[in-house]
């Protein structure tokens, strides 16, 4: 048996998304997080995905075709999603930080757009939602970007915000660290 981190993931996310939710995967990438919360939110249940490379729309649109479900795509920044929804309105939302997969490793999720991004989408989750951050470092994307984003999670309010932070002791090479944030109030 084979378990990957996106696997564990989406695992953990299984139990927090409902048909009719309305989810957003703020880095699009491949698809493979836009098709996970298509599937769990169901024909109720609404997607928004975003990313700033065009390869990234085009590849995620032909995966949500072959699977025969529909998300909105848009080409912009994960920063600018609350210009997007009304506060207090979103169950789950997805980053996955680093760069696109088989793609320019120049172009690469920042620390400053990233914590917009994640304080722009605390305030889009209801209450009870759900955000996981999937932190890549080392390689290309260098461990800046994970250092702000944990110096940012230590500063969250506890009474406000359920974080739970995970490593895998055993996978070598910097592995991506899972964050959960569930928002109590």
């Amino acid at each position: 048996m084979r378990i990957t981190i996106t696997d564990w993931i989406h695992k953990v996310l299984e139990g927090q998304i409902k048909e009719g939710d309305h989810c957003i995967d703020a880095t699009m990438g491949k698809g493979g997080d836009t098709l996970f919360l298509c599937q769990r939110t169901g024909q109720s249940g609404k997607v928004t995905a975003f990313d700033v490379q065009k390869q990234a729309l085009e590849m995620t649109k032909e995966k949500l075709e072959k699977h025969g479900v529909k998300a909105k795509l848009i080409q912009d920044g994960h920063e600018h999603m609350a210009n997007y929804f009304a506060p207090g309105t979103i169950q789950c939302i997805m980053f996955n930080l680093g760069y696109l997969p088989g793609g320019d490793h120049q172009l690469v999720t920042r620390p400053k757009t990233s914590i917009e991004a994640f304080e722009a989408g605390l305030r889009l989750l209801k209450v009870g939602g759900i955000m996981s951050i999937c932190i890549y470092s080392g390689g290309d994307s260098g461990f800046e970007e994970r250092d702000q984003v944990l110096d940012w999670l230590e500063e969250l309010d506890d009474r406000t915000y359920f974080v739970i932070k995970e490593d895998f002791p055993t996978k070598k090479n910097h592995p991506p660290m899972p964050v959960f944030l569930v928002k109590l109030k």
